[in-house]
């Protein structure tokens, strides 16, 4: 018999809010978290604008040692799934701990370090690379200091889909709750990529704006996109079993009920054009939650501000909702207020479609200006309404083709 899974707990660590609870007021104030970059010296790059995580020091959340030995993608997984974990009150004396997964992936892993070590073999000989160098920069690490930090002794997984990273972590830990094999999940993706080779390796494939105006530069759906901002952070949800969080007398942000996965088979970088591989995603979400095209109120596109992107994500909408429905649904791209967190970015977007579904307001696309005839769903421009939202969908596509549909409902016992 499959079981029902519910979100118990959220965490944060944003650009624009450093808990679940700043992050979502950010976005219901229509913050902007995008601006110059101080990470990196932009001297010799074309990319100047960056959406940084802001005041986030180590040692207020570690000791100096431990903080060392953990690359920065890493921190903030751990950050985020603290304040998850504690958000959703599970703790050794209500809950098995062998039965807690941890499903965190990051697109790239631990940047920083591969950066800074890779350069120091390059200039100074292999003696003077770290012998933390190995773990601390695999991307699998974010999920195993994560169990370790917090005593989580169940599945621990760490996904790779690029920016579908997040999505695919959350779907396949709905399917392990689901199925039986774990009574809850820490879920969600990591990401750390603001370093000058991570930013010039994505300004050489064309994929990053080369705006100056923050507020002209993450601009989904509008005319005048010419590519995404680089953002970082980590978002982590808690995933149940119903039973088992009504048990603890937990809160229940929303119930997830809908996951759906597919690829392109089409080219490493581009999204099919005609958005049909994303389309499958959506659809099979939608068969997974038994649901119909009318019944979902609110998308949180993957909506990345690159010309491609968002025009082969509204045709992949209207494919896979149909022309009625697809004029009716509401779509944001959040990423107008963070940038692109990359593999972190399923995360976050969940926590906003959870967030929008509890409070019923459904979040702006901010900074819109110029109508694109190619993108004509109602993109909430600008300002976010309250309206009751009964199923919310997230999506993601990740470079490689991989596509990614979670959906979530209102929960109701």
């Amino acid at each position: 018999m499959e079981r029902r899974v519910v979100v118990t707990g959220i965490g944060a660590v944003t650009p624009i809010g450093n808990t679940a609870k700043d992050f979502w007021a950010g976005i219901k104030a229509g913050k902007c978290g995008i601006d110059e970059i101080t990470k990196v010296d932009t001297g010799d790059l074309k990319v100047k604008l960056a959406a940084e995580v802001k005041d986030f020091n180590p040692e207020d959340y570690f000791d100096r040692r431990t903080a060392r030995r953990m690359d920065l993608y890493s921190q903030y997984a751990v950050v985020a799934s603290r304040e998850a974990l504690k958000d959703s009150g599970i703790t050794e004396e209500n809950t098995d701990m062998t039965r807690v997964g941890t499903v965190i992936g990051s697109g790239i892993g631990g940047l920083n370090t591969m950066e800074k070590d890779i350069g120091a073999c390059a200039l100074k000989g292999p003696d003077r690379v770290s012998p933390m160098f190995i773990p601390m920069g695999i991307p699998n690490m974010a999920a195993g200091n994560v169990t370790i930090d917090l005593g989580l002794k169940g599945e621990s997984v760490a996904m790779v889909t690029a920016c579908a990273t997040g999505t695919h972590s959350i779907g396949e830990s709905y399917r392990m709750i689901k199925h039986g094999y774990q009574d809850a999940v820490l879920a969600g993706g990591t990401e750390a990529p603001i370093t000058k080779t991570g930013i010039a390796g994505f300004q050489n494939i064309k994929a990053l704006t080369q705006a100056t105006d923050k507020n002209r530069a993450s601009i989904p759906f509008d005319l005048e996109r010419s590519g995404f901002v680089m953002g970082e952070g980590a978002a982590v949800i808690v995933l149940e079993e119903l039973e088992h969080a009504k048990k603890r007398g937990a809160h229940i942000y929303a119930e997830i009920v809908g996951y759906g996965a597919s690829s392109d088979a089409y080219h490493i970088t581009s999204p099919s054009p005609d958005g049909e591989g994303a389309a499958r995603a959506m659809v099979s979400a939608m068969e997974d939650a038994k649901i119909k095209p009318a019944d979902v109120t609110y998308i949180n596109a993957h909506g990345t501000s690159t010309h491609l992107n968002d025009a082969g994500e509204t045709m992949a909408i209207k494919k896979a909702l149909g022309e009625e429905a697809s004029k009716k649904v509401l779509v944001s791209s959040t990423k107008s207020n963070t940038g692109h967190l990359l593999g972190a970015a399923g995360g976050v977007e969940a926590i906003v479609c959870v967030k929008a579904i509890e409070e019923g307001f459904v979040p702006a696309t901010i900074n819109y200006k110029v109508e694109d005839p190619e993108c004509d769903l109602d993109i909430v421009p600008n300002e976010g309404r309250n309206v009751e939202v009964k199923y919310a969908m997230s999506n993601s596509l990740g470079f490689g083709g991989h596509n990614g549909s979670i959906i979530f409902k209102k929960y109701e016992d």
